[in-house]
Formats: structure tokens, sequence, C-alpha cells
């Protein structure tokens, strides 16, 4: 069963085609990897899949709910972390876990367990009477996965999440993602080309609101090109900078 059905998707911000013409599934208990340069409509994608953002024009089916027609059904089946997690560093740890579990709608009867549950997957048990102010980025991005996990979504959206950590933060946080993917959709926004390739199943690269390659590592590597030399090829080696309207990237 696929989780996102997206067809002929197309955004247009005046004269700028942040995306243009996408199509793609991802089946129920995938890691899939958006892939792309910064402007390339990551993010754009991800705001219109989280019910941020409405289409120009295109399906968009979540978990069964098409968008933006069953907006509120298909939010309640995501958990979203943007690349800024929202987080209230005056708040301790469990104190913010428990006010985005009630934002969310959680039964008041549920959200200590659901709470303890996220934080348990997370890694954050000895850390909930913390204030988040004093956590380091990594532990801080671990609350932010942690709020995306209350609810129960079947499907979790994580932007650029190992961006500004150090290097054993990242090994921590991918082995993270990898654990989440056994219980969850999960969608990896990242320009990161050794990420994607540790974590996801599925691929997707973009260029210029374009989606101009999905399939598997193995399947984008079949001809002996490595992943870098496929990523050039098909964005034309552009570089690591914001074009467009694509500012949140």
């Amino acid at each position: 069963m696929n989780v996102i059905e997206v067809s002929h998707l197309t955004k247009q911000y005046g004269n700028h085609l942040a995306v243009d013409d996408v199509s793609f599934t991802v089946a129920d208990g995938q890691i899939c990897g958006l892939l792309g340069p910064n402007g390339a409509g990551k993010s754009t994608i991800m705001n219109i899949l989280t019910g941020y953002l409405s289409a120009t024009s295109g399906q968009v089916t979540v978990a069964g709910h098409p968008l933006p027609e069953e907006a509120d059904a298909a939010k309640a089946c995501v958990g979203y972390l943007p690349e800024q997690p929202p987080l209230y560093p005056e708040m301790t740890v469990q104190e913010y876990l428990t006010f985005a579990a009630e934002l969310k709608g959680v039964k008041k009867a549920e959200r200590k367990e659901q709470v303890c549950r996220a934080a348990h997957r997370t890694g954050l048990e000895t850390v909930l009477p913390r204030l988040i102010r004093s956590l380091s980025k990594g532990y801080k991005q671990r609350v932010g996965i942690a709020q995306a996990l209350l609810g129960s979504p079947r499907l979790i959206i994580l932007d650029e999440p190992t961006v500004g950590l150090d290097p054993a933060q990242v090994i921590e946080i991918r082995k993270l993602i990898r654990e989440l993917g056994r219980a969850h959709t999960v969608i990896l926004s990242s320009h990161i080309l050794s990420e994607v390739q540790a974590v996801c199943q599925q691929i997707l690269i973009l260029s210029k609101g374009h989606l101009t390659a999905a399939g598997s590592l193995e399947e984008l590597t079949a001809d002996g090109k490595s992943l870098e030399e496929v990523f050039l090829e098909l964005t034309d080696g552009e570089p690591e900078e914001a074009t467009g309207e694509e500012e949140a990237e």
C-alpha cells in the first residue's frame, strides 16, 4: 500500500515554478530520501505533504486522504520535524512533549504514556526534567523527533535532520531514523548524499523543481556510477545555495 501518492504536482510562486509536474509514490514502511541542492523543491513538497501549503495543480494523497479536501485527516497521520524544530527553551523536555501532545489532540489520559514512549524511542528518558535550553543541539534534535512521534503518525517527515550536528550526533540520529523506519513510513529531506545513501531505501532526486530520478540506490547506480556522479549529472552540478522562492531550504 502506498502511504503517499503524488501525481503531476505543480507549485508556482508568481512566475517561478518551485515544483514542476512531479509524480511519485512512497510505499508503507519505506524510508524515502528527497535529495537535491538547496532550492530544488524539497521543502515545498514537504510543506504540501504536511498540509501547510496548497498545490497549484496536481493530486496529492497522504494515507488515503486527498489534499486539500481531507487536510485535517491527513495531518493527523503525519509527524513533522522542520529544519528548525519549534522548541520552547524555557520548558523542560517533559513539559514541552506534554504540551505538543495536547496540541496534537492526544487524549489527556494517553498523554503521559505517549510522552514516555516517544522519550524512550528517542533516548530522552534521562533528560525529561531538564530545560530544553540546557541541551546540546543533538538532544534538541531528538526532542524535535520525539514531538513528531506523538499521536502515532503513519508518516514521519524530517527536514534536514542532521544539519549542524557533530559527527557523533549525526551517526546517532541516522541510527534513530533507521529504527523509526521499522514502524513508520519516513520522508527524509537532505542535500547530503552520504546521509541519503546511509538510511534510505528509496531515493528521489530533485533539480530546479523537477524530479530527475527515482529508485533504490542499486537502481540509480546500476550502470556503475556512484550516487555522487548520478547526482551531479542530474542536477548539472548545481552549487549549494538557495535559489528561487525556497528560502526555507
